[in-house]
């Protein structure tokens, strides 16, 4: 049966219709030598089609992986995917990729560090086309054909799950609670220091229009709304638009802690935009796009959340890999972990829907904890024993507690003729003596480990 892009409605479509029903068999491949939603460390890959099928899966000179096939809306634009595609294929030292939204098709092949267009051609010309694309990546045209590049990554599988080897990939933690007050900033600049200075690249992104983490990173440069500086150039710019503002031009470098780290600033301006994103079909998808062409430039994204249930709070928890709770461990924080239980349920299943696997929680983190001797000897335990047992969250080991020197960094400032500037840093550079910078030191290395860059 010929293809007929006209068909093809939406991304779902584009995969079952063009590529399961039609492509895969034309170009002779069974199902046994073919995986739909594959994982392979951050990568997350729509098809993989195979010469051969072995296993395990060893992307060497040999290799029998041969396809990545990517599917798309419709509506979307190909050349803002190319990027991915370009990680995708240089990455896991795959020879050809093909990209699609139904109404054209294109294949690439890997060069080195780099990708090139060796075919393209409109949904509708597919099957007169169909003989040069079984030529370029054709089952038995792959067989014959030899992969010369250098090993880099191995593969095992395990239910269509791919593990990986490779180091540095990059890794996307949100830290979200619903509930404000909780420590929820504090915890995501001081963290992010702390992370830097274990030689990691951190970039940290501003998802609250409250824009506490702008500040805190030391970005408000400006005593009057006048010089802002920041409204042209922000998180709101990148979720509204496909195709400009990349993540390498909005982003700042921040001096708050030093080694520097990057961040993506947020905006007062960013709550009156909430409504008209949503009515953007690919709003909650923008942010993870885009942060994939950056892929290669950080080991660590941290993005702060809006203590809300709304669509900024969505966006991260569907970009994120990993979350951190921050709780006081206070009664309403506790209630409110029944929310972003909840919460995660309904992200949970957006993020299967879109072939995402679920968000790993790393543990609800106890912050902004009282140092007083009796409440820490006997009352803290027991509220630290009730998150697992009352709402089924780990606690994560580490406990970061209230302390002065985490409150007089923060509100630091310049004298600029007789304007006070806002001059920020992280505990860790105020004091790196202190308790409060030993604790996020402690912090880092426990996230670290949980996701496998220690």
């Amino acid at each position: 049966m010929p293809f007929n892009p006209e068909m093809c409605r939406n991304e779902s479509e584009v995969e079952s219709k063009l590529i399961v029903q039609y492509l895969l068999p034309q170009l002779g491949y069974t199902p046994d030598t073919w995986h739909q939603e594959v994982a392979i460390g951050s990568i997350r890959l729509d098809f993989l089609a195979f010469a051969a099928q072995v296993i395990p899966f060893v992307l060497d000179a040999n290799s029998p992986l041969s396809v990545v096939m990517e599917a798309k809306h419709p509506k979307q634009n190909l050349n803002n995917h190319v990027p991915r595609l370009r990680h995708y294929l240089t990455s896991l030292n795959v020879r050809y990729g093909l990209l699609t939204n139904g109404k054209e098709i294109r294949i690439y092949q890997k060069l080195q560090t780099d990708i090139q267009l060796i075919f393209q051609c409109s949904g509708k010309e597919v099957e007169i086309k169909l003989d040069q694309i079984k030529s370029l990546i054709g089952r038995e045209s792959l067989k014959e054909g030899q992969l010369v590049n250098k090993p880099e990554v191995q593969i095992t599988e395990n239910n269509s799950k791919f593990e990986t080897k490779r180091e540095n990939s990059m890794k996307t933690i949100a830290v979200y609670h619903n509930k404000g007050g909780v420590g929820k900033t504090t915890t995501v600049v001081n963290l992010a220091a702390a992370i830097r200075k274990k030689g990691k690249r951190v970039l940290v992104i501003d998802l609250d229009s409250q824009a506490n983490t702008t500040f805190a990173t030391g970005l408000v440069k400006f005593d009057d709304e006048e010089f802002d500086d920041i409204k042209d150039s922000n998180i709101r710019h990148i979720l509204q638009s496909e195709d400009f503002f990349p993540i390498n031009q909005v982003a700042r470098k921040s001096q708050f802690t030093n080694p520097e780290i990057s961040v993506v600033p947020s905006h007062i301006s960013l709550m009156n935009y909430e409504n008209e994103l949503i009515q953007q079909e690919d709003s909650k998808m923008m942010l993870a796009q885009k942060l994939d062409a950056v892929a290669e430039e950080y080991d660590v994204v941290l993005i702060d959340t809006p203590p809300s249930l709304n669509l900024y709070a969505r966006i991260a928890l569907i970009t994120a890999d990993y979350l951190i709770i921050p709780s006081d461990l206070k009664p309403f924080a506790n209630q409110g972990l029944i929310n972003v239980r909840e919460f995660l349920k309904k992200i949970n299943g957006f993020r299967k829907q879109i072939r995402k696997p679920q968000i790993e929680v790393l543990g609800v983190l106890a912050c902004k904890i009282s140092t007083n001797n009796q409440f820490v000897k006997h009352t803290l335990p027991k509220r630290l024993e009730a998150i697992p047992k009352r709402y089924d969250f780990e606690m994560m080991n580490t406990v970061i507690y209230d302390r002065d020197d985490l409150a007089k960094c923060a509100e630091r400032f310049l004298l600029i003729g007789e304007m006070e500037v806002a001059d920020p840093i992280s505990v860790l550079d105020f004091k790196p003596d202190s308790t409060a910078a030993q604790e996020f030191e402690l912090l880092a290395i426990e996230v670290l480990q949980k996701i496998g860059l220690n």
